[in-house]
């Protein structure tokens, strides 16, 4: 069995921001070599999400209306872990979005169905983050 690992980088100028990541988790699969297999995809930040859904702007409003609503990021007292941070609401909201995906790699390509793409989703920007991609298989 072959094992492949490979970083991501990422620096949202923004708060948030949501980042269609597919096309760099296929080109890491198409490196690793592996044609049967899986692959799984991570925020290796506490506020930081990877999910899986439909790239469509309407949808991608909606996340942050939704989440606005579930977590809002103000006022920032209201949170008991902010302290010297004001994050509290990314860590809520990551914990909504998920923090990792995992996908079938079949004939070397990301096994989806219709309309599925792999999203990287910063919830507290403004610095360098990273994701991590791991592939095993034959």
């Amino acid at each position: 069995m072959k094992s492949y690992r490979k970083e991501l980088f990422f620096n949202i100028p923004q708060r948030r921001g949501l980042v269609n990541i597919t096309t760099e988790v296929q080109q890491a699969i198409t490196g690793s070599g592996v044609r049967e297999g899986l692959v799984l995809v991570n925020a290796m930040h506490i506020t930081a999400s990877v999910f899986i859904n439909d790239d469509e702007s309407g949808l991608h409003h909606d996340y942050e209306v939704w989440l606005e609503k579930l977590a809002p990021e103000k006022p920032y007292n209201q949170y008991r872990h902010n302290g010297f941070e004001d994050n509290a609401d990314a860590h809520l909201k990551r914990t909504i979005m998920g923090r990792e995906v995992v996908v079938a790699i079949t004939n070397g390509q990301l096994d989806f169905g219709p309309w599925e793409q792999i999203f990287y989703y910063e919830l507290d920007g403004k610095r360098k983050k990273r994701a991590l991609i791991k592939i095993i298989g034959e």
